[in-house]
C-alpha cells in the first residue's frame, strides 16, 4: 500500500511507483480512467463467494451465478500447504502451478460470467497466475466471448532470498523464533501476502475476471469495495469493514451453515448456499445468501465464522489494515439477514507476511482395521508388536486408534466401539527408516489378533516433508506487478510499490489479555452439564497454534465462562495435547472468548502426524467438558 504526502490518499502517491492520476467528480477525488468518470459511485454491491479452499465444491460458482443477482464472486483457493503443493506441480510441469480446479469451473460458467456481467477476483494463480492468465483467454477464444482479464503477481519472492537478506531482512520464524539461515538453502518457495490495492488496479483497469498469486484471502473481497466506493487507502473503519467482510466469507460454506456447532438447527445441507455480503458505502454490510438454498446464515454461523483461526482479536492484521475485532456488532436482522456494523480500524502494518515452505525430511502414515468387543486390547496389543519389531527411533511418532477417541483427550477418551482404525505415522530426515516402517506395517495383518484387516490405501508410501516457515520482511521491499490482458491481444502492465508509513513507524501490539471485571455473584442449586449446553464454538489452525472460538448462549452465561473458564483450566482440560501456552482473549461484543492452544498440532501443517493437524476437532472436544453450574443458567437455553 503505497502512503503519499500530504492530504492525498495513499494509493495516489506520485514518485517512482507506477500510480493513476487522478480527478475530482463533485468535489470527490477519484481516479482516472476507472469506471467512475462517467458514472455515480454505488451505494451498495453484493459479493457472493463460491470457494473456501482449493477442493471446494465445483458447482458453487454455477450456483451463485444463477442463484440471483452478485456484482462479484470471490473465490480463495489458497492455503500455507497449498503453495507447496503448486510448486511440487510447476517442477514437473512448468505450465502448471495454479489450481487447475478454477478453469474446469470456467468450463461451464464463463459464459454466464460474461452474459450477467459479474466480475470474479480469485487466487487461484497460485506460483503461476500468468499461467492460468493465458488459459483463461485461450478458453474465451475459444467459445467465442470478449473477455479482459487482469493477473496480479510479484508475490513470489523465492529467488530474491539471498538479495533481500542481505539488505537486512532476517525472515525470523515468526511461531518458533528459529533463525533463517539454517533453513534458507532448503527453501522451495516463498510468497509475500499481498494486499488488495493490486486487485484494484486491475478492477480499475475494466478487467472481468482477476487472477492472483498470494493476495490474502479477505483483500480480494475487500478490493471491489475500494474500486466501487472509492474508498481512500487510509480510512481504517471503512477499510476494517471489508476486512471483516472478506473475514466472513472467505471460508466458502462456514458462513452459511457449513461446520457450525448447532448443525441440526440448518434447514437442509443439500444445495447449501455459499455466503454473499452486501456491502454498503458507509461499512456496514449484510450477510445473506440466496433464496431458495440450502445453508443458513445466522448469528451463531456468522459469530462462529467471525472467531475462526482468530489470534489477538483487537489486533486482526492484513496487508490493508489491522481490524479490531472487539468491537463489531452483529444481529440477526431475519431468517438468513444478519447485519454486521461497529467495525473500528488502525493503521496498516510496517511489514507484509511472508509465507515460505521448505523440505524437512520424510514422513509416512498407515492403518490397519481392528474389530471385536475386545477391540481396545487388541489395539494395544498390535501397537507394542508393531514398534518392538520395527525397532528405530524416529523424529516423531504417532499412534491414534480412531474410532475410541484417541484424538480427543484423554478424560473423554471412552467411546465404547466395536472397531477402531489403528493409524500410525512415523517422520524422520532418515528415508530409509521410512522405507522399514512402509514394509513393516502390512506384515502385521496375518501375525497379530483376529479382526485385524489391511486398510484399502495398501502399504504406506513415504512422502517428502514440506514444512511451513512464517516471516516478515519491510513493505518498501515489495513491488506488485499488475497485467490486463484481452482477447483481442491487447496487455497493458504496470508495478504497485509500497512506501513505509513514515509518519507510523513499527506497530507494538500486546498479547495481554484485558483485566475482566468479577461476574455477578451465581446463586442456586449445581447441576453437571457439558459446556456445548452453555456455549458453541469453532478452531482452527495457524501453524502448531490452534485457537477455539468459543461463544455463549446468553448474557448471563458469558458472564460465568469469563469467571471460571480461564486459560488454566484449558490447559488443564488438554493436558498432554497442548504442549504449549494457552492464551485466552475476551470479546464482550461478541459475547466470546478465544483461546490460543500453542504447540497442539504436532506441528502443524504437513510436518503433522495428527489424524486432525488442523484442529477442527478441538472445539468439540471442549464443549464437551463437564461444568458444574447453577440450574438458573440454564433457563432460556436451547
Amino acid at each position: 500500500m503505497g502512503y503519499c504526502v500530504q492530504t492525498c490518499p495513499p494509493r495516489l502517491r506520485e514518485g517512482p511507483f507506477i500510480t493513476t492520476p487522478i480527478i475530482r467528480l463533485n468535489g470527490e477525488m477519484t481516479r482516472a480512467g476507472c469506471a467512475h468518470e462517467e458514472s455515480v459511485l454505488k451505494k451498495k454491491i453484493r459479493i457472493g463467494n463460491a470457494g473456501g479452499y482449493w477442493g471446494d465444491d465445483l458447482d458453487a460458482l454455477r450456483r451463485q451465478l444463477t442463484g440471483g443477482q452478485l456484482d462479484y464472486i470471490t473465490m480463495d483457493f489458497l492455503a500455507e500447504i497449498t503453495m507447496s503443493i503448486l510448486r511440487k506441480q510447476q517442477l514437473a510441469d512448468p505450465t502448471l502451478g495454479y489450481a487447475k480446479d478454477f478453469l474446469t469451473q470456467l468450463e461451464t460458467c464463463l459464459p454466464l460470467i460474461v452474459e450477467k456481467k459479474v466480475r470474479v477476483i480469485t487466487n487461484a494463480g497460485g506460483i503461476n497466475p500468468q499461467g492460468l492468465g493465458l488459459k483463461i483467454l485461450e478458453l474465451a477464444r475459444r467459445m467465442g466471448l470478449d473477455l479482459k482479464v487482469g493477473v496480479v503477481y510479484g508475490d513470489d519472492i523465492s529467488n530474491q532470498l539471498y538479495e533481500l537478506t542481505s539488505q537486512g531482512e532476517a525472515f525470523t520464524n515468526m511461531e518458533t523464533g528459529a533463525e533463517f539461515g539454517a533453513v534458507r538453502h532448503r527453501i522451495s518457495s516463498a510468497n509475500i501476502y499481498l494486499g488488495a490495492e493490486p486487485v484494484v488496479a486491475a478492477l480499475d483497469g475494466g478487467c472481468q475476471i482477476i487472477v492472483t498469486g498470494r493476495v490474502t484471502d479477505t483483500s480480494i473481497t475487500l478490493a471491489p469495495m475500494i474500486h466501487e466506493f472509492n474508498w481512500a487507502l487510509d480510512d481504517w473503519d471503512l477499510l476494517a469493514g471489508g476486512l471483516v467482510a472478506g473475514h466472513i466469507i472467505e471460508c466458502g460454506a462456514q458462513a452459511s451453515g457449513g461446520n457450525i456447532t448447532d448443525w441440526q438447527e440448518v434447514p437442509s445441507f443439500h444445495n447449501i448456499g455459499y455466503p454473499i455480503i452486501e456491502m454498503h458505502s458507509s461499512g456496514e454490510f449484510y450477510v445473506t445468501k440466496h433464496a431458495r438454498s440450502g445453508g443458513m446464515v445466522s448469528e451463531k454461523s456468522v459469530k462462529e465464522q467471525l472467531v475462526y483461526e482468530m489470534g489477538n482479536p483487537a489486533q486482526y492484521i492484513s496487508p490493508d489494515v489491522v481490524a479490531f475485532f472487539d468491537t463489531i456488532r452483529v444481529q440477526e436482522e431475519k431468517p438468513n439477514r444478519v447485519k454486521v456494523s461497529g467495525v473500528r480500524g488502525g493503521p496498516a502494518p510496517y511489514r507484509f507476511k511472508v509465507s515460505m515452505a521448505y523440505e524437512d525430511g520424510w514422513k509416512a502414515e498407515g492403518e490397519v482395521l481392528l474389530s471385536g468387543p475386545d477391540v481396545n486390547e487388541k489395539a494395544a496389543m498390535v501397537q507394542e508388536i508393531f514398534w518392538r519389531k520395527l525397532g528405530h527411533d524416529f523424529d516423531k511418532v504417532v499412534t491414534s486408534a480412531v474410532g475410541a477417541g484417541s484424538i480427543w483427550p484423554d478424560q473423554l477418551a471412552q467411546c465404547p466401539s466395536q472397531e477402531v482404525l489403528l493409524r500410525f505415522g512415523v517422520a524422520d530426515q532418515d528415508k530409509a527408516k521410512i522405507d522399514d516402517f512402509s514394509k513393516a506395517l502390512p506384515a502385521l495383518i496375518l501375525a497379530g489378533p483376529s479382526g485385524m484387516a489391511a486398510s484399502t490405501r495398501g502399504r504406506p508410501r513415504p512422502q517428502r516433508v514440506v514444512a511451513y516457515w512464517p516471516a516478515l520482511m519491510r513493505r518498501d521491499r515489495v513491488t506488485a506487478k499488475v497485467l490486463t490482458m484481452d482477447t483481442s491481444g491487447r496487455e497493458d502492465f504496470q508495478e504497485i510499490g509500497f512506501p513505509l508509513p513514515e509518519e507510523l513507524g513499527e506497530p507494538v501490539f500486546s498479547d495481554e489479555p484485558r483485566r475482566v471485571q468479577k461476574a455477578r455473584p451465581f446463586t442456586g442449586p449445581l447441576v453437571e452439564v457439558k459446556l456445548r449446553r452453555l456455549c458453541y464454538a469453532r478452531s482452527g489452525d495457524k501453524g502448531d497454534t490452534c485457537n477455539i472460538g468459543l461463544l455463549a448462549r446468553s448474557d448471563r452465561v458469558y458472564e460465568w465462562i469469563l469467571a471460571n473458564l480461564t486459560s488454566q483450566v484449558v490447559k488443564r482440560f488438554f493436558k498432554g495435547q497442548v504442549l504449549g501456552k494457552v492464551t485466552r482473549y475476551e470479546l464482550d461484543n461478541l459475547n466470546g472468548l478465544n483461546f490460543l492452544l500453542e504447540q497442539s498440532l504436532g506441528g502443524g501443517g504437513t510436518t503433522s502426524l495428527l489424524v486432525d493437524p488442523q484442529g477442527k476437532t478441538l472445539s468439540q472436544a471442549l464443549l464437551e467438558m463437564r461444568v458444574e453450574v447453577p440450574r438458573p443458567l440454564l433457563r432460556g437455553l436451547k
